[in-house]
């Protein structure tokens, strides 16, 4: 036992030993920057849970609109997709110059 004795060699067998151990708790399969990394894509995937909710409220409410056959809301929609105009009016459209 002279090998450990030699308080030089201690020092770097120790020092190896935690060198190796904080590289193992950092980079392993349930180290912390996994961790960090997984934790990040549950804030991404939360917020993006959020904006998705807040659509589908919108979606049902035009949706719910149109089941109540609401004049105006049918009006818009004719106009924006279809491009459809009452009788007796002119479509105007513009064109940005390039």
């Amino acid at each position: 036992m002279k090998f450990i004795e030699n308080k030089k060699t201690r020092f770097y067998i120790i020092t190896a030993v935690v060198v190796i151990g904080t590289l193992y708790l950092l980079f392993n399969s349930y180290g912390v920057v996994k961790y960090a990394k997984v934790k990040n894509e549950l804030e991404d995937l939360n917020i993006r849970i959020t904006q998705l909710e807040e659509q589908n409220r919108m979606l049902e409410a035009e949706i719910d609109s149109l089941k109540r056959n609401v004049p105006a809301k049918i009006e818009k929609i004719a106009r924006e997709k279809y491009d459809m105009i009452r009788p007796n009016e002119k479509k105007i459209e513009f064109k940005a110059e390039e």
